[in-house]
């Protein structure tokens, strides 16, 4: 399974428009493009997750029960209603965008994962954990960028 954003390139620079914080900052999701997932996919789920933050990692964007017909999340698509979406470490649901400290600069691991199963049976609003949990035994494929963000 192959995910790619048209907006950057992975191993590259997070564009400011998708932070949370720094000149630019707009907090949009960003958009992303997935291909070759396995025939067997029922539904997706995305996690953005930063494994740099300094009490562990942080959770910015969790996304889950989307359909196996879904191959793209465009820009700013967070807060849509049609989109089943997570509570991210800033306590509020659907993206929430890097803020590192200043002086300093994170990675962003996006991961995305082709499942099994239509839904996780999960309520609006939970938590990676919880989503990582529920889907264990239904992962068939991952997809993985990482995209750096400083200020």
């Amino acid at each position: 399974m192959k995910m790619v954003s048209p907006a950057f390139a992975w191993g590259g620079h997070l564009p400011a428009r998708y932070a949370l914080c720094g000149p630019g900052a707009r907090n949009l999701s960003p958009p992303l493009v997935w291909s070759d997932a396995p025939r067997e996919t029922a539904s997706f789920v995305l996690l953005v997750l930063d494994p740099d933050a300094p009490r562990g990692t942080f959770v910015h964007w969790v996304v889950y029960d989307l359909p196996a017909s879904v191959r793209r999340l465009d820009e700013g698509v967070s807060g849509a209603r049609w989109l089943r979406e997570g509570r991210n470490g800033y306590g509020k649901m659907g993206y929430g965008g890097p803020c590192p400290p200043r002086g300093s600069e994170h990675r962003y691991v996006f991961r995305l994962y082709a499942l099994a199963t239509p839904t996780l049976g999960l309520p609006a609003g939970a938590t990676a954990a919880q989503v990582e949990a529920a889907m264990a035994p239904w992962v068939l494929a991952e997809a993985e960028g990482t995209v750096l963000y400083g200020r």
